[in-house]
């Protein structure tokens, strides 16, 4: 049990096992030339889900056991992001 601001007791919250974990590689000679992109790998455990790379002039998935992946424009991206948490 621990006290909080009124010095009342409450009980500990529980631990909440970290299930997805993210390694990241930046790749950078100039970040403006072509080739030059920040790659990260996305884990949940020890099971591979995908790798994104973010480049100069797009966004890349490629799931796992993958060898090519898909692209969008920085524009196409943002246009399905704000569809996926807005509805717009």
């Amino acid at each position: 049990m621990t006290l909080n601001a009124d010095h009342t007791l409450m009980p500990k919250k529980k631990a909440v096992k970290k299930t997805h974990h993210v390694t990241g590689n930046l790749n950078v000679v100039e970040f403006t030339k072509a080739g030059s992109a920040l790659t990260l790998e996305v884990y949940e455990r020890k099971n591979k889900l995908g790798t994104i790379v973010i480049g100069r002039g797009s966004f890349k998935w490629i799931g796992p056991n993958r060898r090519n992946g898909r692209s969008w424009s920085w524009s196409r991206f943002a246009e399905m992001m704000d569809l996926e948490a807005y509805g717009e």
